[in-house]
């Protein structure tokens, strides 16, 4: 990337970490090879810490460098900080009463004024002590009810903003209708009443102590750098560390020179006065740290709410940097968000890999180049990887150390505002791939050890670790590890304009055994026992309320495996409250049936493994995602076609037999799955036209504790990338998939039929391999018989009249062999048939699926 920030280049080419300086020790493991157990149950804490407020608000104003002025019924406080290097406390009141005003337009001499509403001062920003509470004894660590709402004076805030109406999360509901939608968990009442009590008693918690979940998840207003009319404020909960100092470019890494301070409660603090000609003490772009004396020895580490953080070339730790451009270079959005669509379609995709080229893409090219792909092909969402920033790029963006942060290897914090602003512009959800289920493991640039313990943000031992990912696991009891992830979730809504969030590992986070070595198998004692973290299933359903509570058209998807019932049930109805489960068993069940012969393939099999979801739980499904991608596994493509996809793939040469059956299943599987797996679809890039090779990150050997030596690809980007250039070429096999995607795309969108409400299985046919099902006013025939093809075949229908083809998998623009005439018309007859009460005749080729609709 050509682009530079203060001095600090942005490479093209991330560095790849050599094995001694990760500690990252492999990909993601694919989602398949996950199996679950039961284990002890655990008990439940909560770790929070006293308020920092005094229990008497003063009515007299007194003010220091480091307070802030908290005004009951404002919108926002004025940092005190504004007002503390004045020459006397009049000027300083003075001041504060004229921001105040035109900030909130609500005189501070006015009679509403004076009516028991004060004007208090705590002595800083609270934050937990490390302090066990039991039950209801939750002593929150700061007080920011709906009557006292504080605000900072932040570049990134503006006073335009105040005048529209404030958001907030609606109240729980009485969590009770699970019990009307799923008779069967009347049998679990206690162990689900007792998780929403846990929900209500945080809610309210958070509502008495901190003014509510709106206000709980705008942290990030007042921890880390916070810019206010005349300096800047860093402010760390590190409350293991015995000194912190701050450092960076502005102040020569010298860690004596800007000192902080810290509260009962472990907070430190500094304020950084503006510099005599007004400009701000730390420069845009500069690199930032905080060096602290910690119980593990002296450590610089990146703050942990930082904004962005870079790589430098030849460096091998990130560096923070102060992120604050003047308002002339900050992107402006400039396309309002789309509705949230009935049927979600969406496209997962990997900035860093998305270009034809080896290289590492930018959100401008991704922007430019790809968007208008996913648009093209009739997709209505895409789904970003990686985004939050990671330091090892092989780890898929799962390894994440700075949350709050974009990437900095695909561009800038505006580029990737650029880039969502333009998928707006086409109409294009844009969800995130979020990672809350854990965190890396690496001490040197993420959370881990941050203050030199390993309690800080995790569970401390055994329980905070994941042997099989080999990362830290959030504490989700913890009261500040509630506010930094509900606060992060915020963060990316607001700041960016996401539309959603697709949410990475909840199986791990919801049981105590993290879903490893063991199968789920409907049982419900698997999903409410002593196995379930009850804390973690409480902060996704907090984070649900908060998401869909101050942004409605937003979309929530969650990765489980084990099917846990309520999972997408609203939480005010006692469920976890996302909108849509990711189906990960169809996937799993793909790659089973592709090792096996044609003729032992099942096709009620089949059905069940795509139909079996629960009742009034949504989900997205899909034939492959990225995992299915990944060095050691395989598309479905190369599944279905191997090396002959090297040889054969050209217009102008034979195909062969292998070329031709892969080709037609890779069409009828993704069709079949789209319209029989649920409510939502989901493709991974470049997989609509038969990606041809598997993904694989570039990497050095790796020489583990263990001894065991990982090989290495001479850190080679020849494999992490997408050759959309193979599906575009119209001299190529693989351009006949893509146009078969896209079809089947703009069939969703006209007929609506993954959301319709009428599904009906009318044959499920072992003997000529046929499957037949209604769906909406849409009748498919899938006839998966390896050379059979059947004229005159009778099919059932529900609606009389005349139907005719729209979709045709067997067609010549889909690499097929047009044995289906297009322009042909089909009446209905009466008399019962496969328990339908009309049925009309077709043609069924081999290996083809077709899609009829009802003309009238």
């Amino acid at each position: 990337m050509a682009s530079s920030l203060s001095g600090i280049n942005l490479p093209s080419l991330s560095n790849v970490r050599s094995s001694s300086a990760s500690s990252f020790n492999g990909g993601r493991i694919p989602s398949r090879t996950l199996s679950f157990l039961i284990k002890k149950r655990f008990s439940r804490k909560i770790f929070a810490g006293k308020s920092t407020y005094d229990s008497d608000s003063s009515s007299s104003l007194t003010v220091a460098s480091s307070e802030k002025v908290i005004v009951p019924g404002g919108k926002r406080d004025i940092s005190s900080s504004s007002v503390g290097s004045l020459e006397s406390p009049e000027a300083a009141l003075e001041e504060t009463q004229q921001v105040f005003e035109e900030a909130t337009g609500i005189s501070m001499e006015d009679d509403s004024m004076a009516e028991g509403k004060e004007i208090s001062i705590p002595s800083g920003l609270s934050s937990s002590e490390e302090q066990v509470v039991n039950e209801v004894e939750y002593v929150p660590s700061e007080i920011l009810g709906d009557e006292a709402v504080s605000v900072s004076l932040e570049a990134s805030q503006s006073a335009q903003n105040l005048k529209t109406k404030p958001r907030s999360v609606p109240p729980p509901g009485s969590g009770k209708r699970i019990y009307e939608i799923d008779s069967l968990l009347k049998g679990y009442r206690s162990h689900l009443d007792y998780r929403f009590s846990q929900y209500k008693k945080m809610r309210e918690l958070i509502d008495l102590h901190e003014g509510g979940l709106e206000a709980f998840s705008r942290g990030y207003e007042k921890l880390g750098f916070t810019r206010s009319a005349t300096g800047i404020t860093y402010k760390e909960w590190a409350p293991g560390a015995k000194s912190a100092s701050l450092i960076g470019d502005f102040n020569n890494w010298n860690p004596n020179a800007d000192v902080m301070t810290r509260n009962d409660f472990g907070v430190w603090e500094i304020f950084l006065p503006n510099n005599a000609d007004g400009s701000p003490p730390i420069p845009h772009g500069s690199r930032v740290k905080i060096h602290m004396d910690t119980p593990s020895g002296y450590k610089d580490s990146i703050p942990a709410w930082t904004k962005f953080s870079v790589q430098a070339p030849g460096e091998i730790p990130y560096n923070a940097i102060y992120y604050d451009p003047p308002e002339e270079e900050k992107y402006e959005f400039q396309h309002p968000q789309p509705k949230r669509p009935k049927s979600l379609r969406i496209y997962e995709a990997h900035v860093g890999m998305s270009s034809p080229e080896p290289k590492i893409n930018t959100y401008a090219s991704f922007r430019d180049d790809v968007l208008p792909r996913i648009k093209k092909l009739g997709y209505n969402a895409v789904q970003l990887m990686a985004i939050q920033e990671h330091s090892y790029y092989a780890s898929f963006g799962y390894h994440v150390t700075n949350f709050f942060a974009p990437s900095s290897r695909f561009g800038t914090p505006e580029d990737l505002k650029s880039l969502i602003d333009k998928a707006h512009e086409l109409g294009l959800l844009v969800l995130m791939d979020i990672v809350h289920s854990h965190s890396s493991n690496n001490v040197l640039d993420g959370l881990n050890m941050f203050d030199g313990t390993d309690s800080h943000y995790f569970h401390s031992g055994a329980r905070g670790y994941h042997w099989m990912w080999d990362s830290r696991l959030f504490n989700y009891g913890n009261w500040e590890v509630l506010r930094f992830l509900l606060s992060n979730v915020r963060w990316w809504l607001d700041e960016y304009k996401f539309d959603g969030f697709r949410f990475d590992g909840v199986t791990s986070m919801m049981y105590t055994h993290h879903g490893l070595q063991v199968a789920f198998t409907g049982n419900y004692n698997e999903y409410f026992g002593y196995a379930t973290d009850v804390d973690a299933v409480v902060y996704l359903m907090l984070a649900n309320d908060l998401i869909h509570g101050l942004f409605p058209e937003a979309v929530t998807v969650g990765e489980d495996v084990s099917g846990m019932p309520t999972f997408c049930i609203p939480v005010e109805d006692g469920g976890v409250g996302f909108d849509y489960r990711l189906h990960m068993a169809i996937a799993d069940k793909w790659i089973e049936i592709l090792q096996k012969r044609d003729e032992d393939w099942k096709m009620g099999d089949i059905v069940h493994s795509l139909t079996n979801r629960r009742w009034l739980e949504k989900c997205v499904s899909y034939a492959e995602s990225h995992d299915q991608a990944l060095v050691g596994d395989k598309t479905i493509a190369f599944w279905l076609m191997d090396k002959d996809m090297y040889d054969f793939m050209a217009l102008d040469r034979p195909s062969t037999p292998l070329v031709d059956r892969g080709i037609a299943l890779h069409k009828m599987i993704r069709l079949i799955t789209m319209s029989l797996g649920g409510e939502g679809y989901l493709n991974f890039m470049g997989n609509e036209f038969g990606h041809p090779e598997w993904i694989d990150f570039p990497r050095c050997e790796q020489h583990l504790p263990t001894g065991v030596v990982v090989p290495g690809n001479k850190n080679s980007f020849d494999k992490c990338r997408r050759r959309f250039d193979l599906g575009d070429a119209d001299y190529l096999r693989y351009r006949g998939m893509q146009e078969f995607d896209q079809a089947m795309q703009h069939v969703e969108e006209t007929y609506g039929f993954m959301t319709s409400e009428h599904q009906y299985i009318s044959r499920k046919d072992e003997g000529d391999r046929i499957v037949v099902f209604e769906r909406g006013d849409l009748v498919f025939v899938f006839n998966f018989h390896w050379h059979n093809s059947y004229s005159d075949y009778r099919i059932g229908c529900l609606k009389p009249g005349k139907y005719k083809v729209v979709l045709d998998s067997d067609d010549k623009l889909f690499g097929g062999f047009s044995r289906i005439d297009p322009v042909a018309e089909y009446f209905s007859s009466e008399g019962w048939y496969d328990d339908r009460p009309r049925s009309f005749l077709v043609y069924a080729p081999a290996r083809t699926a077709v899609v009829y609709a009802l003309m009238d």
